[in-house]
């Protein structure tokens, strides 16, 4: 499996090189790149003019150094990020997207229903909470170790601690 790199932001915008004011808005992104997915962030006025393609975004903005961190992630955005990631069958992403799903159970918006085997996989059926759908997902049969990477990595793009 390959690892991830997905670093912290650098506090600049990568189109500009200008650095974000502190409580400045501004635009991180995951952008597919040879060495895979790379975190890179946007002023507001970059990305409306340029408009870069990435592969998935989120809106923020640069934390007071000085001011306690706030940890909050929406749980419609990483339902979305979810739903985003359903049809894709890169190993990394497959993989990304169950630790995804584990988290996304232990907050109670996915719900495990069944499992079968498809063409040597398997796959959960999962509810989705207060939705009248349901969700597959590839169990890629991960060790601890790789659960607990992932998680931490996840944790480093979406700026959170995923502890409850």
């Amino acid at each position: 499996m390959a690892e991830w790199e997905i670093k912290k932001t650098l506090g600049q915008c990568v189109g500009t090189g200008r650095e974000f004011d502190i409580d400045e808005e501004y635009f991180a992104a995951l952008v597919k790149t040879d060495e895979g997915l790379v975190r890179q962030d946007f002023c507001a006025e970059y990305w409306d003019e340029a408009k870069p393609q990435v592969y998935c975004f989120w809106k923020t903005k640069m934390p007071n150094p000085q001011e306690k961190k706030k940890i909050f992630v929406n749980d419609e955005m990483l339902m979305a990020f979810f739903d985003r990631l359903a049809t894709e069958t890169d190993v990394d992403k497959v993989n990304f997207r169950f630790v995804l799903t584990l988290i996304l159970m232990r907050k109670r918006k996915l719900k495990y229903d069944t499992c079968r085997i498809e063409d040597g996989q398997e796959i959960w059926t999962l509810k989705v909470t207060a939705q009248d759908r349901t969700a597959d997902v590839v169990n890629p049969h991960l060790s601890e170790d790789q659960i607990e990477g992932l998680s931490n990595q996840m944790g480093q793009i979406l700026q959170t601690d995923f502890e409850d």
